[in-house]
């Protein structure tokens, strides 16, 4: 098995990439029901992590992913499992620090937990 690196953005180069290309992008929000209650990025798909492998066939291929949850590590896992089952590494992204992050640098009026 080959190592392989996933990138990891900031919130503010999501934004950038939202912002230019909002249609290109696929959100995904691997964490739990109760937390996504709390807050969550606009226009995001909801799977909660211990559901991606069977909804696998929800998750386009054909657009850049980016992957969160609440401080990056479990999004971090997720795009691992994305890449070893067969999508492009180079169009797989993890929010780094999650949607804490993205509250406390972009959308400081987001709730946080």
């Amino acid at each position: 098995m080959t190592n392989i690196t996933i990138d990891e953005i900031t919130s503010q180069q999501l934004l950038e990439m939202l912002n230019m290309r909002s249609k290109d992008v696929f959100l995904l929000d691997v964490r739990e029901q109760h937390e996504v209650e709390i807050c969550q990025l606009a226009g995001s798909v909801h799977i909660p992590m211990n559901l991606i492998p069977i909804y696998l066939d929800r998750i386009p291929d054909d657009k850049s992913i980016v992957i969160y949850c609440h401080h990056g590590v479990r999004s971090l896992n997720v795009a691992h499992y994305l890449v070893h089952n067969g999508f492009e590494s180079d169009h797989i992204y993890s929010l780094k620090g999650g949607i804490d992050d993205w509250a406390l640098s972009i959308d400081k009026s987001m709730n946080r937990y």
